[in-house]
């Protein structure tokens, strides 16, 4: 009872549909002001999590193989919000809101497992993340638990349908429960599509089915999608992609079936086989190559000040160009950009000048910066740089190239012998150039190609003159693979995005060595981090930390239809095999597999697929190198786009029945329309009705939102002002004010209009 009026609290009811990281995160931030509920008030949670793995979710579970393996450092990872989260309400002690480092420090001091005996910037295996988070989960739920006006309810069932009704929401569950609910959270993550409902699968699992060969449209959970039953000895499994999902299938199907890895005679790692493993595997993709290795994270001494805050590619750029080029859309908001020709020159412009500032210096880069700045302003007015090569990406980069040989000539003359750089002032070693110093720009170069201690012995020399400086270079080598002269080592965008010169790798075995050789380099280029290699610089500089300005361009349809299409179909791949890769380590294995022969990449790029009636089997032919391979398995490693009529669970699909949802739309003033699969939601995360006003006792966080939004998955980073975390604190904001808004009509009209501030881009 409440003693104030002699009447029983009000019961307020919150459903958590998805019991992941982010259903985590949100219970930290609740537990952490649940002492703003009010004595008038009673709030019951219910947590619904199909797979029972409260905390983690399926895809995080501590019961996955231990082959797979995070990519992200354990100091990169967090559990609950910190000073850096704006309007994040109180934050818990610090010793309350570990690391995953600290975290796995603290249990390793308890257990002695080695898996947990790691450094700041190690590579966890995943299921140890799904240990930290069941861990903080339970922590949370009991912090919750222990307030007398809070209960909480766990759920091991999945949720099918949320339908409206007279006084709030019914969730109802695949086990015929029916729960009523005032408030429902969705943090369902990634899901996958049923293979029957998707017209680019529908006829592989017929064929699968007719045939009696096996087809795997979605790995998870590992050893129950690829039993040995069909991956067994004896069987090809083929392995449709080859990123992440790709390599976690083949070490589990390697290394999880009992093989080893041991060191090799150069220095990596030779593969020997258990007996247990398929027959082959055959990797195959339209690249022809694995995701790159992600560089050692040398940031995270400082993230604050080393990580790369853009100079070409910023905010204001999108938003002059959006002005100045932008063309019309359909709802009459800012104009729409198209990727290719207004956004991906600049990305190149941005990659360009960070790979030669790592590789020259900072008094370099502000040269070069100079000289480039004044075609990138005249393109950012629409001026001469359209007209010229509009289909070519590198179309900025003359200037700043021409400046670049300015600098490599200067220090190939002193390494040649000449007296006098040939746009130097001054001679010899005392070189100045306009604006940049010959003596900082060459040790840096040699500190970049050579490392620090022939650095430190190249300042000697430089005092010492030309020729001991020119003795010293002469004898060294690159531990890294990098061109031993300044004029090398020069940025190629094609390159960037096709590693491998196709020319002469016409048959399987020219093919494997040319990759094994890229793979080597790619290695190298990653042991030196993110700091001082100037490729790995370059990528993980932009497509890393200028990932937020690559999404104001692109999010709430900053893009037109056409070019929105073809930034999902390209470009979302090219930022995860540049920026989005597996540890080095994790790499190491699968060049260690290939070169054994177990694992098999002969088809090379543009590989396809066909289901062979002749041998009831799946057969995968190379164009490039003429390899054709039959396989018994087809396991689908590509990661499949949030589509409710295609997924595998009937409850997004019945959110747009009921009418508490719509797709979002992608509309230009020409009536081009793009339907990318994402609901339509509000900046606050509501989604829309077909009538275009929000419902704010949902909220739809993550997967969901993708077409509308990018770069959607996630885990939460420390100090970082984290969007995942602000999302999560964006949610709590609206949820306390429905919970003690005491009229129904209020509360709705207060949420419609702050949805619709700012929103119109959201409704069409």
């Amino acid at each position: 009872m409440n003693p104030a009026n002699g009447m029983a609290p009000a019961v307020h009811r919150l459903a958590i549909v998805g019991g992941g990281p982010r259903a985590t995160y949100a219970v930290e931030r609740l537990s952490a002001e649940i002492a703003r509920l009010g004595r008038d008030r009673r709030l019951e949670v219910r947590i619904y999590e199909r797979s029972g793995e409260f905390g983690s979710g399926e895809a995080h579970s501590p019961t996955q193989p231990r082959t797979s393996y995070l990519n992200r450092i354990s100091s990169q990872v967090s559990f609950a919000a910190d000073e850096s989260v704006r309007d994040a309400g109180p934050l818990r002690p610090a010793p309350q809101r570990p690391t995953l480092h600290a975290w796995c420090r603290r249990r390793f001091a308890e257990t002695g497992d080695a898996d947990l005996d790691l450094a700041p910037g190690d590579w966890p295996k995943r299921y140890v993340h799904g240990l930290a988070l069941q861990d903080m989960f339970g922590t949370f739920v009991r912090e919750l638990r222990a307030h007398p006006g809070v209960s909480v309810h766990l759920h091991h069932t999945e949720v099918v349908d949320i339908a409206p009704h007279a006084d709030g929401l019914t969730v109802r569950t695949a086990d015929g429960g029916a729960f009523p609910a005032d408030q429902v959270l969705l943090v369902t993550g990634h899901t996958h599509h049923d293979p029957w409902r998707a017209a680019g699968t529908r006829g592989l699992a017929d064929f699968a089915d007719r045939a009696g060969c096996a087809y795997v449209p979605y790995a998870y959970p590992l050893d129950r999608a690829l039993p040995p039953r069909i991956t067994g000895p004896g069987r090809v499994v083929g392995i449709a992609g080859m990123g992440l999902t790709a390599i976690d299938e083949i070490l589990h199907l390697t290394e999880g079936r009992g093989g080893t890895f041991v060191p090799g005679p150069d220095g990596g790692l030779r593969y020997e086989p258990s007996g247990a493993e398929p027959a082959k595997l055959l990797a195959f993709s339209e690249t022809g190559v694995f995701t790159f290795a992600r560089p050692d994270n040398h940031k995270d001494a400082d993230p604050e000040r080393l990580e790369h805050r853009g100079v070409f590619l910023t905010g204001e750029a999108v938003d002059r160009l959006r002005a100045s080029v932008g063309t019309p859309r359909g709802d009459g908001g800012p104009g729409q950009l198209d990727f290719e020709r207004d956004v991906l020159p600049l990305v190149v412009l941005e990659m360009a000048w960070l790979h030669y500032a790592t590789l020259f210096g900072p008094q370099a880069a502000a040269f070069l910066r100079d000289r480039a700045g004044a075609t990138y302003q005249a393109f950012l007015v629409g001026g001469a740089p359209y007209g010229d090569r509009p289909g070519d990406p590198t179309r900025l980069l003359g200037p700043l190239e021409a400046a670049v040989d300015e600098i490599t000539d200067a220090l190939e003359a002193l390494l040649d012998g000449h007296d006098r750089p040939p746009t130097g002032t001054g001679t010899g070693t005392e070189a100045r150039t306009s604006g940049w110093s010959a003596e900082e720009a060459m040790l840096r170069w040699i500190e970049v190609v050579f490392g620090t201690e022939p650095c430190a012995l190249a300042r000697k020399a430089w005092r010492q003159g030309p020729d001991a400086l020119r003795r010293a270079v002469s004898s060294w080598t690159s531990p890294w693979c990098l061109d031993e002269r300044p004029a090398g080592n020069r940025f190629d965008w094609q390159r960037t995005t096709r590693p491998l010169d196709a020319t002469g790798l016409d048959t399987p075995e020219r093919y494997r060595e040319a990759v094994l050789a890229f793979m080597d380099r790619d290695l190298r280029w990653a042991e030196q981090g993110n700091l001082d290699n100037p490729h790995k610089a370059a990528a993980d500089g932009v497509w890393r930390d200028l990932r937020s300005v690559i999404s104001r361009a692109v999010d709430d349809g900053g893009l037109t239809p056409a070019s929105h299409r073809v930034f999902l179909a390209r470009y979302v791949r090219l930022h995860n095999r540049l920026a989005n890769g597996a540890a080095p380590e994790v790499m190491e294995r699968i060049r260690a597999l290939v070169r054994h022969g177990l694992l098999d990449i002969g088809t090379g790029p543009g590989a396809q697929l066909h289901p062979d009636e002749a041998t009831s089997r799946f057969r995968v032919d190379g164009p490039a190198t003429a390899a054709s391979c039959q396989v018994d398995t087809l396991a689908d490693a590509r990661v499949h786009p949030f589509a409710p009529h295609r997924d595998a669970s009937p409850l997004f699909r019945n959110l747009l029945d009921h009418g508490l949802a719509r797709l979002w739309r992608n509309v230009s003033a020409t009536g081009d329309v793009f339907e990318p699969g994402g609901l339509d939601l509000t900046p606050r995360f509501h989604p829309l009705r077909p009538d275009g006003t929000p419902d704010p006792r949902l909220t739809i966080l993550g997967p969901p939102a993708e077409g509308q939004k990018s770069f959607l998955l996630s885990a939460l980073r420390p100090t970082a002002d984290h969007y995942v975390m602000r999302d999560t604190v964006t949610w709590l904001t609206d949820f306390w004010h429905l919970l003690e808004t005491p009229r129904p009509e209020a509360t709705r009209t207060h949420c419609l209009q702050s949805d619709r501030a700012g929103a119109r881009s959201s409704i069409l």
